[in-house]
């Protein structure tokens, strides 16, 4: 409702003990201040959870978009010059660390890091406190056993078993370019064999993909759902479909994997910052951290008295990289792998 100027008469009201400029002003600043444009980018599930909880704790109105890491990358590289989003929770760590380098983002010390992990701890401080861990995940395989059955298909050890004739057209992996699983892929294997051999590796592996998919819960999805026999993605997604009652198995490579830190970051520009760093040290605590598992999520949480959904994969039978995030965390790294895998993978035909 639109108010005429003339309508008052100042002298009265500038009199009144009950009327000032700033009791006029109020309704617009706390409608200003309730607001928070939010970037997610885990499964939708889980950013539904957390949406409707911190709107319910604080009475914020949080506009949410979910997008694939890469997308919500690209969104918020180009607008740079005039943000939308305020912050973006989710997603692989190299992005996060990207957008540091890029100076998308700004810096921030919740006062909630002392209570985190170790790994999320080295995220911030790696990103000069421009991102921060959330929780962590294993790369590895999710396979459909029913179909594997029906096929008469082993199921996948290692990596070089996704080599075999027999996968022809049964693997499902996702694009580098809209997906941070499909560049942890491709880090993950370039640190594991060296960057010529990885890549004629994954010049071998594009005979056995029946599709490249946008994001990396698609490929995972696509093995649950039955349209593929096997998928490379987060061993977490894989409980996911597990515990939803799908018949799949996940996997951890024989020879070693990479995993992931997703993370948190405050958007530079950001029009809603405090509502934006509320949301960030409430979204560190424990009782934020397990919305994750209530949506069927099973990533390790950062924060040390998070409690470790029984589900999770357990990293301590997993045989890990040691993944250097420095490296493969940068903008130059990113872009020079993925044209790449453009030239060399994605270009060729079945």
């Amino acid at each position: 409702m639109y108010l005429s100027l003339r309508a008052f008469n100042f002298r009265r009201v500038i009199k009144s003990k009950w009327w000032t400029l700033a009791t006029l002003l109020l309704p617009m600043a706390a409608h200003a201040d309730g607001t928070l444009n939010l970037i997610c980018s885990y499964q939708a599930e889980w950013c539904t959870n957390v949406k409707n909880e911190f709107e319910k704790q604080n009475g914020v109105t949080v506009n949410m978009t979910q997008k694939s890491t890469g997308e919500a990358l690209a969104q918020i590289a180009a607008e740079k010059a005039n943000p939308k989003v305020d912050i973006w929770f989710g997603g692989t760590g190299d992005p996060h660390l990207q957008a540091a380098e890029q100076d998308l983002t700004v810096s921030y010390k919740s006062p909630v890091l002392p209570q985190l992990h170790d790994w999320a701890r080295r995220q911030a401080e790696q990103s000069n406190y421009r991102t921060v861990g959330v929780a962590a995940g294993a790369l590895g395989f999710v396979y459909n056993t029913e179909l594997l059955a029906k096929k008469k298909l082993p199921a996948p050890a290692c990596w070089k078993d996704l080599l075999k004739p027999e996968y022809k057209e049964e693997v499902q992996i996702s694009n580098p370019n809209s997906a941070g699983t499909a560049y942890v892929v491709i880090a993950t294997l370039v640190q594991l064999m060296g960057e010529d051999a990885a890549f004629k590796y994954m010049q071998s592996l594009h005979k056995n993909v029946n599709q490249y998919t946008k994001s990396g819960s698609g490929a995972v999805k696509g093995a649950a759902r039955g349209e593929t026999s096997v998928s490379v993605g987060w061993m977490h997604d894989g409980v996911t479909e597990l515990v939803s009652g799908f018949p799949v198995k996940v996997s951890a490579p024989c020879e070693g994997t990479g995993y992931e830190i997703s993370s948190m970051s405050l958007i530079k520009g950001a029009r809603n910052l405090n509502n934006a760093k509320k949301f960030y040290d409430w979204a560190l605590t424990p009782a934020a951290q397990k919305l994750g598992a209530d949506a069927k999520q099973f990533q390790v949480p950062s924060n040390v008295s998070s409690a470790l959904p029984p589900q999770a994969p357990k990293f301590s039978d997993i045989k890990f990289i040691d993944y250097n995030f420095a490296k493969y965390g940068s903008s130059a790294e990113r872009k020079r792998l993925i044209e790449r895998w453009d030239r060399e993978v994605g270009s060729l035909s079945k």
